[in-house]
Formats: C-alpha cells, sequence, structure tokens
C-alpha cells in the first residue's frame, strides 16, 4: 500500500511569470485558462513552464488516487520540438504522485487510449496540442477507459493544480514500452477486412506524427499508398496538419487530381482524425463522411444508434436511406469526450464529429476516436462498394450546401459569456416572432452553444470552442448557396453585436 507524504512539498503554480528570470526556473507557472473542458491547451512557454507540467503530474495522480482508480497509466507524445520535454516533465510529476507509469515513446493519441487495453491501464496521459498550432501544448487524460475527462474532472484537476492541494505518494514507477507502435499497428490490421479493390490513396499527414504511422499502416491493407507530407518537420511549413483547415484539403485535393487518386486521407497532428477528399477532387467536410459510413455500416447493423455533434449536418436525421433502416440519431455537445461518453451511454454503433473524430464501438472498435482506423472504414466502405466511386457515393446524399467550421477570436475569458448573449438573443427573436436571414425561427438547440433552424431547414451554430481562444460558426443548407449566406449574414450580424469578437480563420 503507497502511503501518503506532505501535501507542501512542491510550490503552489501561479498563473503568470517572466521568462528569462530566476523565478522562471524557480516556481510553477500554470494560466488556469489552459484548463478546458475536456482536455488542457497551453501556449509554451508563455502560458506554462516545465515546472508547471511536473505540477500538473501531481495533479493528476492525485486525482486519479481521490477517484480510487488503480493507478497504472500509459504516457505518450506526439510530435512537436518540445513535447518529449513536457512528457518527461508531466512523468515527474505522475511518479511523484504515486503513479505507476507506462511510457510508449512517439505516439498517436488513439495509441495511446490502446495502450488503456493492451497494457492493462486504467489511465491515460496523452501529451499533444492535436491541431493546435505550433507553440501549443497540452494533454489528454482519462482514468475511465475508454473515455477521457469531461468538464467535471478537468474542473477537480484544475482546482487541485492551481491551489496546490498535491499528495506526494510512494508506489511510483517508470517503464518504457519499446516497439509498442508495432503492437498498435498489428491490432489495427488485424480487426481489417482484406481489401479486394485495387486502390490508389493519397496519405497526408501535414508533416506531423502520423507520417511515422499512416502511410505503413495502409500499405499493410494493400492499397497503392501516395505520401503527401509525410516527413517530420514540426514546422509545419505547408499547413497546419488540421483536416478542417481547407489549406490541408485544397493540397489533398491537388495530389489526387495529380495522380488519379481513389481517395485522399488527411491525418492531424496526433492521430485522432481524418479527412477525406474524392476521387475527382472535392472535398468532402467530415459529417459528410460520417453520412456516408452510417449509410455503410447501417447496412450490416440496421436499426443502429449514431451519435453526432451539433456542428454537423441535418441529413443524419433527414436521410431516407437511415430512415428507411430504423436508424436513430443523438445530436449531442462537440468535444471528443462528451461524444465519446455518450456514445458509450447509449450503446451506439458510431459517434461523428464535423471535426473528423470518428467514434467506433464494438464490433467495428473499442469506443475512442482514432483516424487510422477511420481510414480504415472509408477503404472498407469503398471495397464494399466496387462498382462506385467515392465521388458516387458522395453524389448519393441529399445535396446540401455547408460551410467550413470557421472560427472568429474570442479570448477565453469572455467567449462564454458572449455565446450565453449570442444565445439569449435568438430565444428572444424567437419568442418575438422575428425572422433571422428573412425564415422564421423553428427550432434551437442550446445544449452547446446554440443552433438556430428555421422553416425550410436552414441552420446555423455558434458556441465557445473548448481548446482555444475562438468561437465557433457553422452554417448548412438543404435549399441553396443562397440561404446559406443569408443564415450566415444572419449569424455574423449578432455576433457583430459584439466588440469582443474578432475576425475569421476563415470564412465563406
Amino acid at each position: 500500500m503507497s502511503s501518503d507524504r506532505s501535501p507542501k512539498t512542491f510550490p503552489t503554480p501561479v498563473p503568470k511569470l517572466k521568462p528569462n528570470t530566476f523565478a522562471f526556473e524557480q516556481w510553477p507557472m500554470v494560466k488556469p485558462t489552459g484548463f478546458r473542458e475536456y482536455d488542457a491547451r497551453w501556449l509554451f512557454p508563455q502560458e506554462i513552464n516545465l515546472m508547471g507540467v511536473q505540477a500538473l503530474g501531481l495533479g493528476l495522480g492525485t486525482l486519479i488516487h481521490e477517484r480510487g482508480v488503480r493507478p497504472d497509466i500509459v504516457t505518450g507524445h506526439d510530435f512537436r520540438s518540445y513535447s518529449s520535454a513536457i512528457k518527461l516533465a508531466l512523468i515527474a510529476g505522475m511518479q511523484a504522485a504515486g503513479l505507476r507509469v507506462k511510457d510508449i515513446g512517439l505516439a498517436l493519441s488513439p495509441m495511446a487510449y490502446f495502450g488503456q487495453f493492451a497494457l492493462d491501464c486504467p489511465c491515460v496521459a496523452m501529451v499533444t496540442a492535436s491541431h493546435n498550432d505550433n507553440g501549443w501544448t497540452g494533454v489528454k487524460m482519462g482514468a475511465e477507459r475508454p473515455m477521457t475527462f469531461g468538464p467535471d474532472e478537468m474542473g477537480r484537476l484544475k482546482e487541485i493544480v492551481t491551489t496546490g492541494a498535491f499528495r506526494y505518494r510512494d508506489g511510483g514507477a517508470y517503464e518504457f514500452v519499446s516497439d509498442f507502435a508495432q503492437v498498435y499497428l498489428d491490432d489495427l490490421v488485424a480487426r481489417a477486412k482484406p481489401v479486394s479493390r485495387k486502390l490508389k490513396v493519397v496519405a497526408a499527414c501535414g508533416n506531423g506524427t502520423a507520417g511515422a504511422f499512416a502511410p505503413a499502416l495502409l500499405e499493410r491493407l494493400g492499397v497503392e499508398v501516395i505520401p503527401l507530407d509525410v516527413e517530420p518537420d514540426h514546422s509545419f511549413p505547408r499547413y497546419n496538419p488540421n483536416p478542417e483547415d481547407m489549406a490541408m484539403l485544397h493540397a489533398i485535393a491537388d495530389k489526387v487530381r495529380e495522380t488519379g487518386a481513389d481517395v485522399g486521407l488527411g491525418f492531424d497532428g496526433d492521430g485522432d482524425r481524418c479527412g477525406v477528399v474524392d476521387d475527382e477532387g472535392e472535398e468532402i467536410f467530415a459529417d459528410k463522411i460520417g453520412v456516408m459510413l452510417a449509410r455503410d455500416l447501417s447496412k450490416l447493423h440496421p436499426e443502429a444508434t449514431f451519435v453526432v455533434d451539433v456542428k454537423s449536418t441535418g441529413l443524419y436525421a433527414a436521410d431516407p436511406e437511415l430512415q428507411s433502416r430504423g436508424v436513430r440519431t443523438d445530436y449531442w455537445k462537440t468535444g471528443h469526450s462528451y461524444i465519446k461518453r455518450r456514445v458509450n451511454e447509449l450503446s451506439a454503433l458510431a459517434g461523428f464529429e464535423k471535426s473528423g473524430h470518428f467514434f467506433f464501438n464494438a464490433p467495428v472498435g473499442r469506443g475512442y476516436d482514432d483516424g487510422l482506423l477511420t481510414a480504415i472504414a472509408v477503404i472498407e466502405m469503398l471495397d464494399r462498394n466496387p462498382g462506385q466511386t467515392m465521388a458516387d457515393l458522395y453524389r448519393a446524399l441529399p445535396k446540401t450546401w455547408g460551410s467550413p467550421t470557421m472560427s472568429p477570436h474570442c479570448a477565453d475569458e469572455v467567449k462564454y459569456g458572449v455565446v450565453e448573449a449570442v444565445t439569449e438573443r435568438f430565444r428572444a427573436l424567437q419568442a418575438a416572432g422575428e425572422p433571422v436571414g428573412g425564415h422564421a425561427i423553428t427550432d434551437l438547440v442550446t445544449v452547446n452553444g446554440v443552433r438556430i433552424t428555421t422553416a425550410d431547414g436552414t441552420w446555423g451554430l455558434v458556441r465557445a470552442s473548448s481548446n482555444k481562444p475562438e468561437l465557433v460558426v457553422v452554417v448548412e443548407s438543404p435549399v441553396s448557396e443562397a440561404r446559406l449566406r443569408e443564415m450566415f449574414a444572419a449569424v455574423d450580424g449578432v455576433l457583430r453585436q459584439h466588440p469582443e469578437v474578432g475576425a475569421y480563420n476563415q470564412t465563406i
């Protein structure tokens, strides 16, 4: 039995320190806003220093013991210049708090989630900033496989770390697990079905972590792989490894057209998401890919339940083919932890997020998000439809006009208040019977921000980003591009009443 030691040994973190000072090297710095809804993200070293990361590890170990979870934890790090150092500082804190650490080295987030099962660790701490720009770091954490932390756990972790309420314990240990990537890839290949169709696939990795693993997996599936930006370069010289960003999708589309590939697949910075471009170079937003996969999987599993996030297309509920198979769709909060937990609660077959986080539950997967498993699902869908191209399958969907995910800047300290005010504004418009974009509001979904739907099925969403100082705006219309633009103008008009809302990262 491990024993408690003094909780006062490690200094209580402060929210701000000036770099290149003695204090910066003597004291832990942790900016409180880095504790997000379902993971942690900081600019390094502006918002957290290495002692601050140690404090995070101490806090995580304290929380795990507080929750009565067996203290075995798997950890890994993504490909950034500082991620290994961040991980080692985190490990120092976790060991001091009595956690038994299994380190899988350079890894994708889903590889760490898989490690919870393969290495029998209830807990995970994956050092990654996911798709955030260079300079960001963070940790995705969980203590109940396959789920990751939600707001309750993150709130308690923030409280422990920022108040210095650490509990040192004996019993901490460290083990490096060599060649674990091979175990992970072997498991994925074993779960895949043999591909009988001759396929040429572009694998785009944005010079991030996935380049070390995704091309090798695809080759083992028996497809011809055309690598794109798979060489490691943590400056991300071409574009951010984010399949929601149009720069990455455009690069994949160009390569598909140049090479005559059957499909283009793009993996994000930590490999838990996958973006898709069809054989004609059409960039398919991930929510539409989800509808295509739901169609494919519901043939094998009629009356399946799917969970989708509020940023996603209305087709999950409206598609006649899904309706004919008795498919049930549950629209839920955006965020990998929220959708993962909801998939588990409802025993859904899969969960789909517009961001490209796809969660395949048994018998397809283990319930966590894995971009490489998503790639396998797309390839198997093509294999099961040998007479149709990816573009054919896309054209078979009812037509809608949708925007990319658009993110206007809004400081972390005020973004939730802005969304609350915007939600109240749309509630007032609905109560007064006033139109939005020329049409009456028929529905407001407020489970996560506000999703405004009008009588013709056109909708717009405003929510606070869970991992960056931004808002999130998405619009879609089943009617026309003109209606899409009218809805965007209406939503943006309400946002512009708030001077805290800045410029968009991309727009229509």
